[in-house]
């Protein structure tokens, strides 16, 4: 069966209830940012963060009797395995969810947290679908496919009914592609509404396969995404037929935009979204030209996203905007040196937050030392001229370039 709008409204009545009706708001700040009127939808305060509990309902409450006792099995990465965990206890349907080895350890425990029975097996999603097929055949339980099904699309596709009834001169939506299950039910629900807005994809750069399919390409897919919830080698059948009907474009954005996405999520608006969710707004801001002056409708389609890694990020980011400055220092080591620099840096306003010392493990003569300080400043020009206060005092020193 190919999902219709119809199959969406039908979607809406049925989990009407059991599924938060997310916000939806202008920001004026990343309007901004970015030259464009941009609009959210916090998809990410569902109870699971994610916007994969729509469809997963849907899909378990289209079960007959029979197939509720037998039970169900998915394979995930973690915002799917979420959903149906979650909502398979509220239903009393016994769930077992197959998840790749390196799945961020927070959507394991959290998935196990809803009561479902978790394996990890599988270097990749196909891996672990293949396993999951192997135990659905073994154990007669019902698969749920985390994208090419059509109850599972028509549950996704609410999420853009919802958009569109609140935010109804939209321009573009821009949403973010693994398998296509979003973006399949959202074109379909949102080109019901209103004809004319435009629907663009996004992907990893890393993971370009609904994007090969476009457009004929033959991009490898691999690498260690920080957008993990869209890291899909496959696209599903279903799913690429509503793309090539429904979707103008498809844009792939780099890491880096992806991490100044999150963390623009994280200042601006005081949310939290995991590199999936961010990805959107990643286009927007690599592909300026493509946005500007247009109202432009952005998901944050999920949050989970493991806190150090979100840590890790949000330094990433003050380093590129100039906010963290490391130095290497190379010099002898005497009594006095360090409160000499330390002094220097002081004067000039910066903030020491970092000091190591590197006595043994370095070239360097048994009598010298290395340092490293990382300061944290104001800005870039502040950086600047805290590095070239130093330079003034004849240190041997480099600057590290966070990349």
């Amino acid at each position: 069966m190919k999902p219709t709008a119809e199959h969406i409204l039908e979607a809406a009545e049925g989990i009407r209830g059991d599924i938060i009706r997310t916000p939806t708001q202008w920001s004026d700040t990343l309007s901004l940012i970015c030259d464009a009127r941009i609009a959210l939808k916090f998809e990410n305060q569902q109870f699971t963060a994610s916007f994969k509990e729509r469809g997963a309902l849907w899909k378990l409450k289209s079960l007959s009797d029979e197939e509720r006792a037998r039970g169900v099995i998915a394979m995930s990465r973690g915002n799917h395995a979420q959903g149906v965990a979650y909502h398979a206890k509220r239903l009393a349907i016994p769930a077992t969810i197959v998840m790749p080895v390196d799945t961020p350890t927070t959507k394991v425990v959290y998935t196990e947290n809803f009561g479902a029975h978790v394996v990890l097996e599988g270097d990749s999603l196909l891996e672990a679908g293949q396993k999951a097929l192997d135990i659905a055949d073994r154990e007669a339980r019902v698969w749920i496919h985390p994208y090419d099904d059509p109850y599972i699309i028509a549950g996704q596709g609410t999420a853009g009914l919802e958009f569109l009834e609140e935010t109804p001169d939209l321009d573009v939506l821009v949403i973010p592609i693994g398998g296509g299950g979003l973006i399949s039910g959202m074109a379909l629900a949102a080109k019901h509404l209103n004809p004319d807005i435009r629907i663009i994809g996004v992907q990893s750069e890393m993971f370009p396969s609904m994007h090969n399919i476009i457009h004929g390409a033959d991009k490898s897919c691999g690498g260690p995404t920080i957008a993990e919830g869209i890291a899909v080698s496959e696209p599903g059948t279903l799913t690429r037929s509503i793309v090539k009907e429904h979707v103008d474009d498809i844009l792939l954005v780099s890491e880096r935009y992806l991490e100044r996405a999150i963390s623009l999520f994280v200042n601006v608006e005081k949310t939290v979204a995991e590199g999936a969710g961010a990805a959107g707004l990643a286009a927007v801001l690599q592909y300026p030209d493509l946005f500007k002056g247009q109202a432009v409708g952005l998901i944050i389609c999920g949050g989970n996203i493991d806190s150090r890694l979100l840590a890790y990020v949000l330094l990433r980011e003050l380093a590129r905007e100039g906010r963290l400055l490391t130095v290497r220092i190379e010099s002898q080591d005497l009594p006095g040196f360090l409160g000499k620099v330390a002094t220097e840096i002081g004067k000039c306003g910066g903030n020491i937050i970092d000091v190591s010392h590197n006595r043994l493990l370095t070239a360097l003569p048994a009598k010298s030392a290395e340092i490293n300080l990382t300061v944290e400043t104001r800005d870039a020009d502040h950086s600047d001229a805290i590095f070239a206060a130093l330079q003034a005092l004849g240190l041997n020193l480099t600057r590290i370039i966070e990349a």
